[in-house]
C-alpha cells in the first residue's frame, strides 16, 4: 500500500469503496467499526474521494461522552495528566513543597532536590553526634525536630503534628491517616530517649 501526498490517498489495488452503491476505487480511509484500543489501531473502512468526505461530514468523535469528557479531551494536555503523589494538591504535610506552590515546575523539582539534601545531611550530623541511635535520629526527622530537642519542645511539636494530621481535625479526611501514625511511632522512641533531657 503506497500514500500518496494528496488528501491521504492509499493507492491499492482490489479494494472498492465501502459504501454500498459505489464501485470506485477505496483509496481513503475512515475509522471503522472497532475502535482504536489497547490492541491497535482498530479497523478501517476503505472510500473513494466522495463517500469520505460524506462520512466524515457525518462523523461525531465525541458521540457517547459527557460533557466532562469532551472537555477533557479537548484539553491541551489531554492523555499526558498523570500526577505523581508529590505533586497532588494535598502533597506538602511532609514538608516537600507541592507542585502548585510554584509557577515554574524547575523550581518545584529544585526545592524538592533541597529538601532531600537538607534531610540527608540532618540524619547525618545526627549519626556524628552520638546521642542519638539511628532510630532515633529517624524519629527527630519524621517530627522535624533537630539535635537541639528537649521535653517540652518535643511534647509541643507531637501536639502540632497531631492536631494537622488527625482526621477529626481535618473535617474526617484520612488521607494522612499514615504520616499520622509515622509521628505517633516517632514520638513513642523519642519520649524514651535518654538523649533528650
Amino acid at each position: 500500500m503506497r500514500q500518496t501526498k494528496f488528501h491521504g490517498r492509499h493507492e491499492a489495488e482490489g479494494r472498492t469503496c465501502d459504501h454500498p452503491a459505489c464501485t470506485e476505487a477505496g483509496e481513503f480511509r475512515a475509522p471503522g467499526t472497532a475502535g482504536h484500543g489497547f490492541d491497535g489501531p482498530g479497523s478501517w473502512r476503505w472510500m473513494c474521494l466522495e463517500h469520505v468526505r460524506e462520512f466524515n461530514a457525518g462523523y461525531d468523535w465525541f458521540e457517547g461522552m459527557t460533557a466532562e469528557e469532551i472537555l477533557e479531551a479537548q484539553a491541551p494536555a489531554s492523555g499526558w495528566r498523570t500526577e505523581s503523589p508529590t505533586f497532588r494538591p494535598t502533597a506538602g504535610v511532609d514538608g516537600m513543597p507541592r507542585w502548585a506552590d510554584y509557577d515554574d515546575p524547575l523550581e518545584a523539582i529544585s526545592a524538592r532536590a533541597n529538601g532531600i539534601k537538607s534531610r540527608a545531611r540532618r540524619q547525618a550530623e545526627m549519626a556524628m553526634d552520638g546521642r542519638f541511635s539511628r532510630e532515633e535520629a529517624e524519629a527527630l526527622d519524621t517530627m522535624g525536630l533537630g539535635l537541639d530537642v528537649d521535653r517540652t519542645r518535643l511534647r509541643r511539636r507531637y501536639s502540632e503534628l497531631v492536631r494537622r494530621y488527625h482526621p477529626d481535625r481535618n473535617g474526617g479526611d484520612r488521607t494522612h491517616e499514615a504520616r499520622l501514625g509515622k509521628v505517633v511511632e516517632a514520638y513513642q522512641t523519642l519520649r524514651k530517649s535518654r538523649a533528650i533531657a
